[in-house]
């Protein structure tokens, strides 16, 4: 197994009601030259337990299962504790409460090797416990699916919404850079960094992934440490997009994301932490994320573009106003 082509990288972390059915899915493919690595990161239920269940029994000749058993670190550490040992020639990331469809890698795999990719984007699907679907794809309006070859800048540019996430992706693994680990929001700021490596890539509106969201999880947290939490995070993601629009010729999808991502970190200001408006911005200021240029937005939004732009502060006041008393 020293030369294969490509390795599953999934991150585990309390899911023993959902990982063998994950694990199961990736199993039940219509292909044999991959692997697939579970990175238990510090589970306190049973599924580092499954974890090596499912490495003893389905383990073979034709398939191995790797298990890496670590302190908790967080989603970020756990995938790039995958990349240390991954040995495949691609990589694809998959969430361990989550599945593929069955006997579809095969397909996949063909056109990376046909198109001679650096990355596939492939389609995903919500679905919720009892595998109902909802809302096959939320971001379609943005999506291209055109399906010629072009390099990942270009592909960023005209085809991709802003749904930036790792599981989504085949990608060539020389390419893939490791996730920045502490922060929310760990997939924006990894995806286009990706991208922009890349010189080969395309999408298939093959549906393969499905998405899980699990009764009673959609939690909103509106206390002020995680909206610091969060706009930290969204700071982060910025930062490393300006870093990256040195390195391209065409940023409007970078500068959509920053502004995109500044427009949320006043939002949740304005909305639940509204005596921190000047403090954060300020931080915009100084980071230099003003003026904020639109990519793909709706007229509404790009009209509360044109006001931050003016005054952000004034922006804050009204959208605290109205979460407020309206």
């Amino acid at each position: 197994m020293s030369n294969i082509k490509l390795s599953y990288i999934v991150p585990v972390y309390n899911v023993g009601k959902y990982l063998r059915k994950c694990v199961l899915s990736l199993v039940h493919q219509d292909y044999s030259d991959y692997e697939i690595i579970l990175v238990d990161d510090g589970s306190t239920d049973e599924s580092g337990k499954i974890c090596d269940e499912l490495c003893e029994t389905i383990s073979d000749e034709r398939l191995a299962i790797r298990v890496i058993h670590q302190a908790n670190a967080g989603l970020s550490a756990a995938r790039n504790a995958g990349l240390k040992v991954a040995k495949g020639e691609y990589v694809c990331f998959v969430d361990s409460d989550d599945y593929w469809e069955e006997n579809v890698l095969g397909g996949l795999m063909e056109q990376v090797e046909r198109e001679k990719l650096d990355v596939l984007r492939f389609d995903y699907q919500n679905v919720n416990e009892h595998k109902e679907v909802f809302e096959p794809n939320k971001s379609s309006r943005y999506i291209d699916h055109r399906t010629d070859v072009v390099d990942g800048v270009a592909y960023l540019n005209e085809r991709m919404s802003y749904a930036c996430y790792a599981v989504m992706y085949i990608v060539r693994r020389e390419l893939v850079p490791t996730f920045t680990e502490g922060i929310l929001y760990e997939d924006t700021e990894w995806s286009p960094r990706m991208l922009v490596a890349a010189k080969r890539v395309n999408a298939t509106q093959t549906v393969v992934y499905n998405y899980l969201t699990r009764e009673g999880s959609i939690t909103k947290k509106y206390d002020k440490k995680h909206i610091q939490k969060k706009n930290d995070s969204l700071m982060q993601v910025n930062l490393s997009m300006q870093n990256l629009l040195v390195k391209v010729t065409d940023g409007r999808w970078i500068n959509g994301c920053i502004a995109d991502n500044v427009y949320s970190i006043l939002n949740n200001v304005a909305s639940y932490d509204y005596t921190s408006v000047s403090y954060w911005v300020d931080a915009l200021k100084r980071n230099s994320m003003f003026p904020i240029r639109g990519y793909n937005v709706r007229r509404m939004t790009s009209l509360r573009y044109r006001l931050i732009n003016l005054s952000p502060k004034l922006y804050c006041w009204l959208r605290h106003i109205r979460t407020t008393y309206l």
